[in-house]
């Protein structure tokens, strides 16, 4: 029998001990051990629960505990959870965690401490919930240099925009509707922003690249500013808005990373990646484009994905699994302002013809898009690739010429 304690009983911690306990017996033989839950850390009471006499309120209990082995998880943010999840390494227990910004913020310095004491600390359910994105990048996609990966890391954007898309619904409305629906928090900001994305995408980075990547190191955009007139220039154009985590490798062996809205087009295998669901885009040399798909959130995938990992801890009990990264090094994270992109660029004029011509003499050659219904004082163009660098200095160009550049969303090659 392998004892374990959970630290957390919200929505992912709760699904954990229902993980463990519907399905006892398949992960009985799938362990080869009978994992026990002898310890639920939380503030609050629980006195109807099944577990109610394992409930703790004193983190002391778990960690002077020798019998556990195994201590998942599960109660978000970083404080507390960084000390105890460091705690219960340094003590020689394996750890097992859903918490993104925990990974994204410490992976490094937790990983080294693992090492250094022969235990796991494993992370899937960190990523794509309930999609299995960290263990196929480390172990089946292990003969491959990972080239890139790209990837609809966030589920309540991607059900925003799929709205405005789908049903001509403004971005505001949409928001709404994802709170009413459970979709998005009170405070959507680490959603709509694209912080949520971005410590996604610093650990897939991280696991793929071998050195971590600090979400501080990332330009992040969100899809706040994105309208109802962008979504019907990227029909015209034949393709869709998507809030889309990025990382590739240079030649130098430095990184481009990204998180930021993309007009992809409709060809892309992300592009039909709709509502709450999270689709990421890994390209590897050998493989080629392989895409995991599924639903990147919800108490039961999520508890799937880490009792998963438990599973593997008790299989790799004193024979800990390779999973490393190193800390980054300086000139590692390229500028983003270095990378080559073609953009589509929306602008609003008194004077349309006068805005074209300084675009032309700015831009070159230029796509002019038209949609229906469109203002007379509204003119839409896609640029050819260069520097983002130079992108922006002649959008600002163009700003000081007195045109108001409402929209200018990156192409993403996907």
């Amino acid at each position: 029998m392998i004892e374990i304690a959970i630290l957390g009983h919200g929505v992912v911690g709760s699904g954990v001990v229902e993980v463990l306990s519907a399905h006892k017996d398949s992960i009985l033989k799938r362990a080869q051990n009978e994992i026990y839950i002898k310890y639920i850390l939380d503030r609050r009471e629980f006195p109807d629960s099944p577990f109610a006499d394992r409930f703790t309120k004193s983190f002391d209990d778990i960690i002077n505990d020798d019998s556990v082995k195994i201590v998942v998880e599960v109660m978000g943010g970083l404080n507390p959870a960084f000390e105890f999840v460091k705690q219960c390494l340094e003590k020689g227990k394996s750890v097992v965690t859903s918490n993104k910004e925990l990974v994204a913020a410490k992976g490094a310095e937790l990983l080294k401490i693992a090492k250094d004491k022969n235990v796991n600390f494993l992370f899937e359910a960190s990523v794509g919930g309930g999609i299995p994105i960290i263990r196929p990048i480390h172990q089946c996609l292990a003969a491959n240099d990972v080239i890139e990966i790209a990837g609809i890391l966030n589920g309540t954007t991607n059900f925003i925009l799929t709205k405005m898309i789908r049903d001509q619904m403004s971005f505001q409305d949409a928001l709404v509707l994802a709170q009413e629906l459970g979709y998005a928090e009170r405070n959507p900001e680490a959603d709509i922003e694209g912080g949520d994305a971005c410590r996604k995408i610093c650990i897939l980075a991280s696991l793929a690249f071998g050195k971590h990547v600090y979400p501080e190191q990332v330009y992040t955009e969100g899809i706040t500013q994105i309208s109802l007139n962008d979504i019907a220039y990227a029909d015209v154009w034949g393709g869709v808005i998507k809030l889309i985590g990025r990382v590739k490798m240079m030649e130098n062996q430095g990184i481009q990373i990204i998180v930021c809205p993309m007009l992809i087009p409709k060809e892309s295998q992300l592009a039909n990646v709709d509502d709450v669901f999270n689709g990421i885009l890994v390209r590897g040399d050998a493989t080629g484009d392989v895409v995991f798909y599924g639903k990147g959130a919800g108490k039961l995938p999520t508890a799937s994905a880490v009792v998963a990992d438990v599973i593997d801890c008790a299989k790799h009990m004193g024979a800990r699994k390779y999973l490393f990264w190193s800390d980054s090094v300086s000139n590692y994270v390229h500028d983003y302002l270095d990378d080559t992109t073609s953009m589509f660029v929306r602008i609003t004029a008194d004077d349309v013809a006068a805005a074209k011509t300084k675009a032309e003499v700015l831009f070159g050659e230029v796509e002019s898009l038209v949609r229906k219904n469109a203002s007379a004082k509204e003119w839409a163009f896609v640029t050819k690739p260069m520097q983002e660098r130079d992108l922006q200095r002649k959008l600002d160009d163009l700003r000081k010429s007195g045109f108001t550049v409402a929209s200018a969303i990156r192409i993403g090659d996907l």
